[in-house]
């Protein structure tokens, strides 16, 4: 029966490393083609415009994160005892926050641009930030410095109280003493930073919602039969963010998983399948954005077709 156990666990460990490994080559991907094809473009015309200068901020930034768990995973296999160490924890949960803070906030820059570009409001401070959309998306995205300051800041004051413990008391390994004293308060900061930009892309989805039906009240006020180039505007902005907003949702709910059944966090299959959850973000939003754009979508068909 232990056997027989023992297998199955395997199985799951196997099926959710393909899994991991698939998300990390198809984010890659999307996201490299994503970049290559604005820095193309841009190189061919000397000029870019500001929706693809996030695109491919945004792209470079997610291929760093899914770089950098490759690289963590690889550690972790090849030279498991460099992992345990204290000023590695540190260094990679650093770069860690970094590289995802600027993943999501540029997702979340990415909504509210394509919120102010689309959206019709007649209320003084919507229009006075929609005809500054480039200033105001700088701004958020300068504004976002801040919590990126605060959270690094309480995770590594965490990290070195935790230090501190374990240097009084090396009867075990760090990695051990980390994971059942410290992680779950890093964890706790990590989530608490994330709900602020999430709150944002909400309100920005809400909002394109109310702006398409009050839309789609004056269009049959005129009746008008046919869509017209507003309302395909709001449908497609309002499929970009859904798809943001379900995998950011996914994103959120592994890391309260890890919260909620915090005593399997030393389990490597728990661990390997939050890991699956967590990539699906940075991986699959890129496809996303690549089909949601037409000229993307085309230059991507003609790729894959050889010319």
């Amino acid at each position: 029966m232990e056997h027989f156990l023992q297998s199955i666990y395997d199985i799951f460990q196997n099926t959710f490393m393909i899994i991991l490994i698939m998300e990390v080559i198809i984010g890659n991907l999307g996201n490299g083609f994503l970049a290559l094809v604005n820095c193309m473009n841009w190189v061919k015309r000397k000029k870019i415009s500001f929706l693809n200068q996030i695109l491919t901020a945004l792209a470079a930034s997610r291929m760093c994160l899914l770089w950098l768990l490759l690289t963590c995973l690889l550690i972790s296999s090849l030279y498991p005892d460099l992992t345990t160490a204290a000023g590695m924890i540190k260094v990679f949960s650093n770069l860690w926050i970094i590289v995802n803070h600027s993943s999501i906030w540029l997702s979340t820059c990415l909504g509210v641009f394509y919120f102010l570009k689309i959206t019709n409001f007649s209320n003084s401070l919507f229009l006075y930030l929609k005809w500054r959309v480039k200033k105001t998306v700088s701004v958020t995205l300068l504004l976002s410095l801040i919590p990126l300051f605060f959270n690094i800041l309480l995770v590594n004051l965490e990290t070195n109280v935790c230090i501190s413990e374990f240097q009084r008391n090396i009867s075990y390994s760090f990695r051990s003493h980390y994971y059942t004293q410290c992680y779950r308060r890093v964890l706790r900061f990590h989530t608490i930073f994330l709900f602020v930009p999430f709150g944002v892309c909400m309100l920005s989805f809400l909002l394109l919602i109310f702006s398409l039906w009050e839309h789609y009240k004056k269009m049959q006020q005129r009746v008008q039969r046919y869509r017209d180039a507003s309302t395909t505007a709001h449908i497609k902005a309002l499929q970009i963010v859904t798809a943001f907003l379900l995998l950011y949702t996914i994103f959120i709910l592994s890391l309260l998983l890890q919260l909620w059944k915090y005593e399997l966090i030393n389990q490597s299959l728990f661990i390997s399948f939050c890991q699956v959850i967590y990539v699906a973000f940075p991986s699959f939003h890129s496809c996303v954005l690549i089909l949601g754009d037409v000229k993307l979508r085309q230059a991507c068909l003609s790729l894959c077709c050889g010319g």
